[in-house]
């Protein structure tokens, strides 16, 4: 492993297995720019592990003993605001009905268990970098299926808020495109891309990415099937 030449991003591991917890260790301690520095076998450990360690992102899987993922999740968020870690939710299922609530409350994303382990080191570096969902095929899924259930907000006061560019970046964000891809879409350097998703998410009072695709899901901007479309 060579020396890191930039930010290293420090994880922690929350899973009740200690298998899953070694092995993603042993993946993400090969690379330079990222690096363990604790884990976790329980919600309330990690929740603890987290106020003691201070990481940038936390692999949390979402069935736990004692405390699930979800409300450890809750707890980081609210004991850490205004700039509570990322946290990445880990299930084995990829329609797991605890998902959609596990975004709702605060996650950046989540990973399938038996994720490649190039795909786990791409995921944790598009998360810590907040550029893109993690897992955005399956996680697009999840959205679809559980964000039109009933929870659909009155767009017209959340959308007037946003310049017709803004609207149109949050529309391609919510298909899953990346700042790189929704600029070539639209003609314009990626530094543009940058700037206008760091506006709207100001404006709307987003923390990130995924709350801004749960948005335009709940306002209608984006309908169930449409995130594939046009790719």
């Amino acid at each position: 492993m060579t020396s890191p030449t930039g930010p290293v991003t420090r994880v922690l591991i929350a899973d009740d297995q200690a298998l899953v917890r070694a092995g993603f260790r042993m993946i993400i301690d090969t690379q330079a720019d990222m690096r363990v520095v604790a884990e976790a076998a329980d919600g309330v450990e990690a929740a603890d592990a987290v106020r003691r360690h201070r990481p940038d992102l936390v692999l949390m899987d979402i069935r736990m003993p004692r405390l699930d993922g979800i409300e450890a999740l809750r707890r980081i968020v609210a004991s850490h605001e205004p700039a509570p870690p990322r946290v990445v939710m880990l299930t084995t299922w990829d329609l797991d009905e605890y998902v959609f609530e596990a975004l709702t409350a605060g996650a950046s994303g989540f990973l399938l268990k038996d994720i490649p382990p190039e795909d786990l080191i791409r995921a944790i570096r598009v998360t810590a970098a907040g550029d893109a969902l993690c897992a955005p095929s399956v996680t697009r899924r999840l959205v679809e299926a559980f964000a039109t259930s009933g929870r659909q907000v009155v767009a017209s006061g959340v959308l007037a808020q946003l310049t017709d560019r803004e609207r149109d970046i949050l529309e391609l964000v919510a298909r899953g495109l990346t700042n790189a891809e929704i600029a070539t879409r639209l003609v314009v350097a990626e530094s543009t891309v940058k700037t206008h998703v760091s506006h709207l998410l100001d404006k709307l009072e987003l923390r990130d990415r995924v709350q801004a695709v749960i948005l335009a899901y709940e306002v209608g901007l984006v309908r169930p099937g449409a995130a594939a479309e046009e790719r």
